[in-house]
C-alpha cells in the first residue's frame, strides 16, 4: 500500500462523496470511499495509467455499495398508509373546492395534526428528489448509481485487471467468444486457428483467470 498515493488523492474521495451531499452522512461516505482508495493503491500498477483514473472506479464502487445497503429514506408501513390517506383526501378536496386544499383543511378533514401532514409531505418531497430528472434524457441519482453498479463491483474490477494481464492473442480470443458472442468455429476462422486449438486455448485462458481471481 502506497501511503503517499492515498494522502495525495483524498481529494478524489471528497469530490465523489460530494455528489451525494444531502442524501447521506458525508463523513460516512468519505470513510467508505477511502476504503476504495486503499484497495486501489494495493492493486495499482504504474503501467495502468494515471492513478486517479484507476482509483475512481474503486472509490465510486465502495460509495455505491454503501448507498445501496444504507438507504436512509426507509419509510415505515404506517407512514406509507398515512401518505396514501393524505393523497386521497387532497384529491377529493381538490375536486370539491376546485382548488388546492390547505394543510389546515386537510388536518380538519382527516382529524390529524397539521405537523404530521407537513412531515409526510416533506418525506414525499425528499423521496421525489432522489428520483427527480430534469428531462427525459437525464438520470435520477439512483438510476445513475444502478447503471454503474456492475461496472464498479469489486469482482468486475478484479476481472478487468486480470484481463489486462492477458497477452494480445488471449485477449482477442476472449473478446471474440464472450464479447462478440462468436462460436468456436467463427473464432477459429477469425484467428486463423483450428476449432480444437480455440477450444484448448479458451479453456487454458479461463483456467488462468479463475486461478488469479
Amino acid at each position: 500500500m502506497d501511503v503517499d498515493l492515498i494522502l495525495n488523492n483524498e481529494g478524489l474521495v471528497r469530490s465523489i462523496a460530494n455528489k451525494f451531499n444531502g442524501y447521506f452522512d458525508m463523513e460516512d461516505l468519505y470513510q467508505v470511499g477511502r476504503m476504495g482508495l486503499i484497495k486501489a493503491s494495493k492493486k495499482y500498477n504504474p503501467n495502468q495509467g494515471e492513478f486517479t483514473t484507476y482509483a475512481y472506479t474503486y472509490v465510486f464502487g465502495e460509495i455505491n455499495k454503501y448507498i445501496r445497503e444504507n438507504n436512509n429514506l426507509k419509510i415505515s408501513k404506517e407512514t406509507i398508509k398515512l401518505k396514501r390517506s393524505i393523497t386521497k383526501a387532497r384529491d377529493l378536496m381538490r375536486q370539491r373546492l376546485s382548488r388546492e386544499p390547505t394543510t389546515l383543511e386537510l388536518s380538519l378533514y382527516l382529524e390529524i395534526d397539521e405537523e404530521k401532514i407537513m412531515e409526510i409531505d416533506q418525506i414525499n418531497q425528499e423521496t421525489k428528489s432522489l428520483d427527480y430528472t430534469q428531462d427525459e434524457d437525464s438520470m435520477s441519482l439512483y438510476d445513475s448509481v444502478q447503471t454503474t453498479d456492475k461496472e464498479t463491483a469489486p469482482e468486475i474490477l478484479d476481472l478487468k485487471q486480470e484481463l489486462g494481464n492477458l497477452d494480445q492473442n488471449e485477449l482477442q480470443l476472449i473478446y471474440s467468444r464472450y464479447y462478440m458472442d462468436m462460436t468456436q468455429t467463427e473464432t477459429s476462422k477469425q484467428l486463423g486457428m483450428s476449432q480444437v486449438q480455440v477450444y484448448r486455448k479458451e479453456r487454458k485462458v479461463l483456467e488462468k483467470l479463475k486461478n488469479n481471481l
